[in-house]
């Protein structure tokens, strides 16, 4: 994990000091910008203990709030009341009771279908970013944040799956997933998602090691072909880590 090309990797006692190192990156990128702000989130479980700190008391009056966008990497295509639906559990959780509403940008699923969903917010992001093609000078985001599922997949990027291929549209519809929920998801593509100034992925818990193994392995799995084109973080708590790894600090 040394070479200049590959994530930096930062190893954190557990889960609730990886959400500590992860909100304080948060905060360095929103400093680091006086204008406009765009931050990507993502779904799952990796996220939760973060979103729930900038929630609080304590990180919520850090937030300029008036001048972050929150976008997502995926959604799964299921109602904004679903259980399921990743931007609802966000809202819920920290941006409905702080984030002016015009500035949460869900990925709609009231669409026919994932594709059309996925060109919806194609078109709200380009008019966003007020281009229909990328800068590699100008990102797109501030900041990525994302999560590896057990078969190496991030956003809703599946290993082997033809929208792991695009390199022209920035969102796909991806009519079945490779793990569970099997539900239908949509995704920012690794271009759109690679522009940003950093990329922070959040791998934590014992069940994560089998998956982070083969990462660090450098198998070509979606997580690993994930990168910003500014700065790539790993965030890994001591549970995720193989043992031989484990063992040896």
């Amino acid at each position: 994990m040394e070479a200049a090309d590959q994530p930096k990797l930062i190893i954190e006692a557990d889960a609730e000091a990886l959400a500590q190192a992860a909100a304080n990156r948060v905060m360095a990128r929103i400093g680091a910008n006086p204008g406009r702000i765009a931050i990507c989130l993502t779904g799952g479980s990796s996220p939760k203990k973060l979103y729930q700190l900038l929630g609080s008391d304590t990180w919520r009056g850090k937030i300029p709030w008036d001048r972050v966008h929150w976008f997502i990497g995926d959604e799964r295509f299921v109602p904004d009341s679903d259980p399921l639906n990743n931007m609802a559990v966000a809202r819920a959780t920290f941006l409905d009771h702080n984030a002016p509403s015009g500035q949460i940008h869900p990925i709609p699923t009231t669409a026919e279908n994932p594709d059309q969903s996925a060109d919806a917010y194609a078109r709200e992001l380009q008019a966003f970013y007020g281009s229909e093609s990328l800068d590699p000078s100008r990102p797109l985001f501030d900041l990525v944040l994302m999560g590896a599922g057990p078969d190496g997949h991030t956003a809703s990027l599946f290993p082997g799956y033809p929208a792991v291929e695009e390199t022209a549209r920035w969102v796909v519809g991806v009519p079945k997933a490779n793990v569970a929920p099997f539900v239908p998801r949509v995704s920012l593509t690794l271009p759109a998602l690679a522009s940003c100034r950093e990329m922070l992925f959040e791998i934590a818990g014992h069940d994560k090691q089998p998956i982070l193994t083969r990462l660090l392995n450098g198998e070509t799995l979606p997580a690993v072909r994930a990168r910003s084109n500014g700065e790539t973080v790993w965030l890994v708590d001591q549970a995720a880590l193989p043992e031989e790894i484990r063992g040896g600090r």
